[in-house]
């Protein structure tokens, strides 16, 4: 059965790359969200029980949006992909909920092992 995968990025060629990037044959249903707003939204709609979430975004930032799943109980597993590669950032997100963090632009190899580390490929 296919894994609700939500790519949450602001940018539309970001959102292109991380699609491009994914294993191939891994079983995903992938959906799209343009903002924070739309990605919550996604997750409580049930198409985000994976989420590859951006920071930087209008309307709700990433920080927000791992704010909201945490306060509202979601279950969704989180690896948030961003260019902010400050120690702080990463520390933030995982203090939040994320599970891991992966710099843009997204390495297919390096996305790889991520999921593999964590059980999901």
């Amino acid at each position: 059965m296919a894994i609700p995968l939500l790519i949450c990025d602001d940018s539309m060629m970001a959102r292109k790359q991380v699609a491009r990037s994914l294993p191939a044959g891994w079983d995903v249903d992938i959906s799209y969200a343009t903002n924070g707003m739309e990605g919550l939204q996604a997750i409580r709609e049930g198409k985000g029980e994976m989420v590859f979430l951006d920071l930087t975004m209008p309307d709700m930032d990433g920080y927000q949006v791992l704010e909201a799943i945490r306060d509202e109980g979601h279950k969704c597993i989180v690896i948030v992909i961003s260019g902010d590669i400050q120690p702080s950032a990463r520390a933030r997100v995982i203090h939040l909920g994320a599970l891991d963090f992966i710099q843009k632009p997204v390495n297919p190899e390096k996305l790889a092992d991520v999921l593999h580390t964590y059980g999901l490929l």
